[in-house]
């Protein structure tokens, strides 16, 4: 492993002077700001309405499959716009309270390579831009189609820098182009995406500047996580050879997990104490190792396999005490599972259909899961079986999309439009 790593004094003086936290509640990032879909609020169910649920508000979010994040009373999303006769993706901000425009900042050239028109039937098109912006309440972050990364400021659109991970990383577009968000943690942004020996990445999200870079790992559509494992926090990636945790501070490479790649990888790895666990569509599945730490070195020891069994095409699941919750389904539009797995042995607890490539996410014990028809389904995370508290219709449109839960309100988009519902006041009233 060749890396290289910028060491300046004056870098780490504005790391220190500069260094901003989301605000408490945040969803700041794709799957939240635990990095694994899940939100630390209270969110309690006194009663299922007997009226109709209705949003706070909904607003026109044009094409893709960009979720929602939400950091400093701001709700970030990437969005198709046409200028001068060309598509375009372009950061759309919007006012929480309102669901109004703030304001829309043009990234790249939206073309892709196809597959995003597929779906249910009557539930098809929409294709468009796949990354989720990560904001830290001050600045929003996003890596566009063509890889190229660009700080914003969040209260205007203004750019504060960008890199194009093409021409000053040797990065390679992938096939139906990123779909991977840049990931924040403190003053660091981490991606995916350059090339030879120079693939992980980690920028300084004031300077834009490369902190480090190593390993020369082909991207994939899976976001990083970071997290903490045997006491080391680190960064974990899931490569086209499989999954490779970094130290966050320099790159040095912890640790290495085979798993196979076909055609895409789209799914972020999931950690619980010490087993992480991946999983692939295109026939690849899933698989768990156990992280093991003696004498200064770490180790992955494979626990379990089922290659075709278990796929989560790009939605990924949840976990708590030990299992997995989400959509395990490759290509199962509008049918597709909701399924309970035993991480640690693969095995199947329960299942129930109707959901197809939706997203879940986890709120104190309960699941709010999204169909990919755009419903929105409430049930307790339970591994003696599917216990369903409720449902109701919320927006129109294809949902390949994870929600975002932040302060009590509960944000989903799809291929037409996103809307705001309040659901702590809504299962409150008694």
């Amino acid at each position: 492993m060749q890396k290289q790593i910028l060491r300046i004094t004056l870098l780490i003086s504005v790391i220190a002077i500069n260094s901003i936290n989301s605000h408490a509640g945040d969803w700041n990032q794709y799957r939240g700001p635990n990095f694994d879909g899940s939100s630390s609020e209270k969110f309690s169910i006194n009663s299922w309405p007997e009226s109709e649920i209705k949003p706070i508000w909904k607003t026109p979010t044009r094409l893709g499959f960009s979720s929602i994040s939400v950091a400093n009373s701001r709700v970030f999303t990437i969005v198709m716009e046409n200028k001068d006769g060309v598509e375009r993706e372009a950061c759309l901000t919007l006012d929480h309270n309102t669901g109004k425009k703030l304001w829309s900042k043009i990234l790249n050239i939206a073309k892709y390579d196809g597959g995003g028109n597929s779906g249910a039937k009557n539930n098809k098109g929409g294709d468009g831009p796949r990354t989720t912006p990560s904001s830290d309440g001050k600045l929003v972050f996003i890596l566009d189609g063509r890889l190229t990364l660009h700080c914003l400021d969040a209260k205007n659109g203004d750019k504060k820098w960008t890199v194009n991970l093409v021409k000053k990383h040797n990065a390679q577009a992938i096939r139906w182009q990123n779909a991977a968000t840049p990931i924040i943690d403190g003053d660091l942004i981490f991606v995916c995406g350059g090339g030879e020996e120079e693939s992980l990445l980690a920028f300084n999200k004031i300077t834009g500047e490369t902190v480090w870079s190593s390993e020369s790992d082909k991207m994939t559509h899976a976001s990083p996580i970071v997290t903490e494992i045997h006491g080391k926090r680190q960064v974990i990636f899931l490569t086209q050879k499989g999954l490779v945790s970094c130290n966050i501070k320099n790159g040095n490479v912890l640790w290495r997990a085979k798993h196979p790649f076909k055609i895409s990888t789209a799914a972020s790895p999931i950690v619980e104490n010490n087993i992480v666990y991946c999983s692939a569509g295109y026939g690849v599945g899933a698989a768990a190792f156990e992280i093991n730490y003696k004498s200064g070195q770490y180790s992955a020891t494979q626990i379990w396999k089922k290659p075709n069994k278990l796929m989560n095409h790009w939605s990924t699941p949840v976990c708590i005490d030990g299992h997995l919750y989400g959509m395990f389904q490759f290509k199962e539009y509008g049918d597709g599972p909701l399924k309970c797995v035993n991480l640690t042995t693969g095995e199947i607890k329960w299942s129930k259909s109707g959901f197809g490539p939706g997203g879940v996410i986890l709120v104190d014990g309960k699941l709010i899961a999204t169909s990919d028809s755009g419903e929105v389904v409430i049930c307790d995370a339970s591994t003696n079986g599917y216990s369903e508290l409720g449902r109701f219709k919320a927006i129109k449109g294809k949902c390949w999309t994870h929600g975002a839960f932040s302060n009590g309100q509960f944000y989903m988009r799809s291929t037409i439009e996103s809307a705001r519902f309040d659901l702590k006041a809504i299962f409150s009233s008694k």
